[in-house]
């Protein structure tokens, strides 16, 4: 069997290629087609631990989850997890091969094809159909040398493309017509239509536009897909920060934004719950009285605590417990919580030793050998037990007593550490509140006794079903199916 691709591309960042990708995943899957995502080129801070044991992008695990099957790192062969401004950590298959500079990686583009072509061509022979997303713009005009994530991959596996915009935004008509003029004369004719995305309205004032759209570039539109407000699906990088405020809600909750704050979908449970006002505080921002901080992951985490520092979060902290506070670290947020972060090898930055903030008796080394797991433990907490499922992406090692009493335990092994009063606990384990019961007893740890229940996973399968409905209604499906050579029932 060989696979028949099709890229959704995007004019710019946030269009909505992401979600559209998803929702064509899970029709195909629902008309019982086998289907896969495929994301040639992901740059986010959000990752995900495959089932062979690698690391992808998170938008493309949720892909996977749509069309019903286990990720795994030939969905999204090349990674970027930035740790400055200009250079990022690459991931290739799975696995962290070097930090690289973006004129570096410009260079070293002519590899990744490599692996790029051979993921794709992996999994065109077990799947009837592959739906790619492409990253950012295929009109950006200083990265077109070298592409692999837009046009340049869609060239060299010769696949039909469909470009979506976001009318939200406005200027969707110049995005369209911008994006296509940009475009050499065969990547033009690799265009099969449009879909406008987000909107809000009476479609038949809409009309007009669309109209002259297709007269004026002899594409069609393909779709107008709807502004789904409510649609709980996990972001690929960007904190969406505007939930409304929760002013009668029960337990209140920080997170500080660190300039490499990874995983921040750890905490999609606490936005979604309706007792829980969780705040994102950026680094211009006052952080508020709360019953409980988290510090998240960081892919930068020595630069990140000094960030903290700077800003004044260890006076918060301080003062935070001092009035009875609760405090829980995840990933890098669990390292700060120790005594010491060493990073001989230069693994996140520059080498050297950074002192943590003290409130846990652990020390951490970073080990160029990154640990990616998918587990199942035991979560204990004030004399109760209750299962959870989570995954550790983390380059950390850490030691010292404090290791002696452990949040978790996950087969033979423990992750973790509790301070002597129970106020303070860090832990590897991404995903913590995804599972209902874990959920509750963090939530009775923290404050909130009479916690509504909240399954996050059935939210997420819920939205997926949305999405599908959505696309079915408002897509020209018959196109799309014969554009991947498939049979429209």
């Amino acid at each position: 069997m060989t696979g028949r691709s099709l890229m959704v591309q995007g004019t710019t960042s946030d269009a909505g290629k992401t979600t559209l990708v998803a929702g064509l995943c899970r029709v195909l899957h629902r008309s019982g087609i086998a289907v896969a995502p495929f994301k040639p080129q992901n740059m986010a801070l959000n990752s995900a631990v495959t089932a062979d044991g690698g690391e992808i992008g998170r938008a493309q695990a949720l892909q996977a989850q749509a069309a019903g099957i286990a990720p795994t790192t030939d969905m999204n062969p090349i990674l970027l997890k930035p740790n400055s401004d200009t250079g990022a950590q690459v991931i290739v298959q799975g696995r962290a091969i070097a930090n690289l500079d973006a004129r570096a990686y410009h260079d070293y583009k002519r590899v990744a094809m490599d692996a790029v072509l051979d993921s794709h061509a992996r999994l065109s022979a077990m799947y009837r159909a592959i739906v790619v997303e492409g990253a950012g713009s295929p009109a950006e005009i200083n990265l077109r040398a070298n592409d692999i994530a837009n046009m340049g991959f869609a060239e060299a596996v010769d696949c039909p493309v469909i470009v979506v915009a976001d009318i939200d935004r406005g200027g969707v008509f110049a995005h369209l017509v911008g994006t296509l003029e940009l475009l050499s004369p065969s990547e033009q004719a690799r265009v099969q239509g449009f879909v406008i995305n987000r909107f809000r309205g009476d479609i038949a004032l809409l009309e007009p536009g669309l109209r002259w759209l297709e007269s004026r570039t002899a594409k069609p539109v393909l779709g107008v897909l709807p502004y789904l407000q409510g649609l709980n699906l996990d972001a690929e990088d960007a904190i969406r920060a505007d939930g409304a405020a929760k002013p009668g809600a029960a337990l209140r909750i920080v997170v500080p934004v660190l300039p490499r704050i990874s995983n921040h979908t750890d905490f999609d449970a606490l936005v979604r719950h309706p007792q829980v006002d969780l705040r994102f505080v950026g680094p211009g921002d006052a952080p508020p009285p709360a019953d409980l901080v988290i510090l998240p992951g960081s892919k930068s985490v020595r630069a990140d605590l000094a960030h903290l520092r700077v800003h004044g979060w260890q006076a918060y902290l301080e003062r935070h417990l001092r009035y009875g506070g609760k405090v829980l670290g995840i990933c890098g947020g669990f390292q700060m919580l120790g005594h010491s972060i060493a990073d001989p090898e230069g693994i996140e930055g520059q080498p050297g030793q950074s002192a943590g903030f003290g409130w846990l008796e652990v020390s951490t080394r970073l080990e160029p050998d990154k640990q990616l797991r998918n587990v199942e433990g035991e979560l204990s907490l004030h004399g109760e037990r209750t299962s959870l499922q989570g995954y550790e992406i983390h380059a950390g090692v850490s030691s010292g007593r404090g290791l002696d009493r452990p949040l978790v335990r996950i087969g033979e092994r423990f992750d973790g550490a509790r301070s002597e009063d129970d106020r303070i606990l860090g832990t590897y384990l991404h995903g913590l509140f995804d599972t209902p019961q874990a959920l509750n007893l963090l939530l009775r740890w923290a404050g909130l006794h009479d916690a509504a229940p909240l399954d996050v996973a059935a939210q997420r399968e819920a939205a997926l079903d949305c999405l599908a409905d959505a696309v079915e209604q408002h897509l020209d499906l018959r196109r799309v199916f014969s554009m991947l050579d498939l049979e429209f029932a």
